[in-house]
């Protein structure tokens, strides 16, 4: 196993493990990649949308930071203005953030998007969303392209990713959901 394969391996295993152990709107029964791997049913995931969103969201950032630090000689740590961090990685121009999925009409949220694209783009960055799955809100995808930013959303992410890292993300992961390459502490 090589070292990208490793960190990501050791990524998953910690959340598997925090997932085993939790037992726990819009019916969607679509599956992606990320709960594959870690045998999240839809039914399982609507019983408590937001901590899976926000746990696959936490998983998905460090699994995309991880692969970038590991592939890409242009790659730094996330853009910081002040206390805002803009962006969760960077590699060359590209201000790269990622999100699960993004749910949230909320005004301040799409007001953050609007602001932080911009002032990333005034800082000659191209910012850029690598979003998972492909049913987001439309009146946040719409904040974030008004910002400037470059929206991937699921073929699309993993086609960038490809493109940046010369890893395919996904059969990787696809791999990982079949041949259970996760390991659990507790086992």
């Amino acid at each position: 196993m090589n070292e990208w394969q490793q960190a990501l391996t050791e990524i998953l295993s910690q959340y598997s493990d925090s997932f085993s152990s939790k037992t726990y709107g819009d019916e969607n029964n679509d599956i992606d990649v990320l709960m594959d791997v870690f045998s999240i049913s839809p039914e399982l995931k609507r019983e408590n949308r937001q901590y899976w969103g926000r746990e696959l969201g936490m998983c998905w950032q460090l699994i995309i930071t991880a692969l970038f630090r590991v592939n890409c000689q242009d790659f730094a740590h996330g853009y910081r203005d002040n206390n805002d961090e803009l962006c969760d990685l960077m590699c060359g121009l590209d201000a790269i953030d990622t999100k699960y999925r993004i749910g949230s009409g909320d005004s301040g949220t799409l007001k953050k998007f609007k602001q932080y694209g911009k002032a990333l783009t005034a800082e000659g960055f191209r910012p850029v969303l690598l979003i998972v799955r492909d049913d987001n809100l439309p009146a946040a995808l719409t904040a974030c392209i008004t910002g400037g930013w470059t929206v991937y959303t699921a073929q699309q992410t993993f086609d960038y990713i490809c493109t940046k890292t010369g890893i395919d993300l996904q059969s990787w992961l696809r791999m990982c959901a079949t041949s259970h390459c996760i390991t659990r502490g507790s086992e």
